[in-house]
């Protein structure tokens, strides 16, 4: 899995079929288990800062999810609903109970309804650069949703487009963009991301409305976003218990910011 970039030490990768495709999952490290889940337009790869990091004290499980890196990409529907039953299903085909979990982005998102959802199965979450299911929208809040302008490309469906955009997005904030477009180049998983951002909007829409029937988390949760994110406002923070704010970040803070993700998972778990 390192044709794009350079391995990463330590790291080993096999194939787990769930629910009908494979699914890439990257391994590493020994000891109490701790689900790292990636966020778009990324893959493993955007963890081997944390990898590092925390490989020492913890068995570390970093699948790709599906339509991402090198996961199969099935048509059919993908968002976070899809990406949290894909992820029961590999702890399951793991034989893992009960685990930790981290998730940036999409995988923050899918980490906050797996808390919600089941909380027999995750002891404590992470979540870093998502909005969270329970925010309370305020007209001031509202305002906010000009930085999903990107969703609308997204979900326009112009997939050719997608690695382009993707590109200009990661260089912005200083993240060497090669090797993750490199796997948006694929038409199947352009045409991904194309339903994932669909599926957004859907979401987008439904929370400004009138919120989500989603039920609280009973597992302990972390929600943590970046002061200078352009995309998730730390605004979106409000109502959560646990809630920071990583300063200087943007968007990107497994890439920018390794050893501050890294350091708040640790304190936390």
């Amino acid at each position: 899995m390192s044709d794009d970039f350079p391995p990463v030490a330590g790291v080993e990768h096999r194939f787990v079929e769930v629910r009908g495709f494979r699914l890439h999952v990257a391994e590493a490290g020994a000891g109490e288990p701790l689900l790292l889940v990636h966020g778009w337009p990324q893959h493993w790869y955007q963890w081997r800062g944390v990898i590092q990091r925390l490989g020492d004290v913890r068995r570390l499980i970093v699948p790709d999810l599906r339509g991402f890196g090198w996961s199969d990409a099935p048509p059919g529907p993908i968002d976070p609903d899809v990406f949290a039953d894909d992820l029961i299903a590999l702890l399951d085909a793991l034989g893992i109970e009960r685990t930790d979990l981290a998730g940036h982005d999409w995988g923050g998102f899918t980490s906050l309804l797996l808390a919600a959802r089941h909380p027999e199965r995750f002891r404590k979450v992470v979540a870093f650069s998502t909005p969270h299911p329970w925010v309370k929208v305020t007209p001031r809040l509202a305002l906010e949703s000009w930085r999903a302008w990107y969703a609308v490309l997204f979900a326009a469906g112009l997939a050719e487009r997608t690695p382009k955009l993707a590109e200009l997005g990661l260089r912005r904030e200083g993240v060497a963009p090669e090797p993750y477009v490199a796997r948006l180049r694929e038409p199947a998983r352009a045409q991904a991301t194309t339903r994932l951002y669909r599926s957004y909007l859907r979401t987008l829409r439904a929370t400004v409305r009138g919120g989500t029937e989603e039920p609280r988390p009973r597992s302990e949760v972390l929600l943590c976003i970046g002061e200078k994110d352009q995309l998730v406002s730390p605004r979106l923070g409000q109502g959560m218990p646990n809630f920071e704010v990583i300063p200087g970040a943007g968007h990107f803070v497994c890439d920018t910011h390794a050893n501050v993700v890294a350091d708040r998972i640790r304190s936390f778990l």
